[in-house]
């Protein structure tokens, strides 16, 4: 079932979300229900705070078939720095560069409530960063460089993707 998705500047956007305790079948519903709006929104990541939900859960999938469903995700080493452009559900058509960690290693569970590890390089691990900002009540645009408007994206992009 797809949500709702809130949108910039609603106040549930900048709230700390709270730790999920354990697994229920309320929450695999969630996750499900929130990777089935990722998708139909042309997304690559979402955040339960996103959909109204004051919970530390995210959903990600840059590569088809390769999603992940994060539960209570802690970026536990970074390294590295890269500055790309990043968009986000709750904020349309706005897009900017941010500064981010080139690589991570983030501690998660997962949607059986195992605990994972994992390090993610590149756009991964930004998107990655960037879901685990909103669990903290932050968005990409509290650290934007460069905001770059919607007609100019394509170009930017072109002009930097050896970057």
């Amino acid at each position: 079932m797809r949500l709702p998705i809130l949108l910039h500047p609603d106040d549930k956007l900048r709230k700390v979300a709270e730790e999920v305790p354990y697994m229920t079948d309320e929450l695999i519903d969630l996750l499900d229900n929130m990777y089935e709006t990722m998708l139909a929104h042309d997304g690559i990541g979402i955040a339960a705070p996103q959909v109204g939900r004051n919970l530390r859960i995210a959903v990600v999938e840059i590569e088809e078939g390769d999603r992940f469903d994060l539960i209570n995700p802690e970026i536990i080493e970074k390294k590295g720095e890269t500055i790309d452009v990043e968009g986000c559900l709750s904020i349309p058509e706005t897009f900017g560069t941010v500064k981010r960690a080139d690589e991570i290693t983030i501690r998660y569970y997962d949607r059986e409530g195992d605990q994972m590890e994992v390090t993610a390089y590149g756009y991964l691990a930004r998107c990655f960063q960037h879901e685990i900002d909103h669990l903290d009540g932050k968005l990409f645009i509290d650290q934007m460089i460069e905001k770059i408007a919607p007609a100019d994206l394509e170009k930017y992009m072109e002009e930097h993707e050896d970057d």
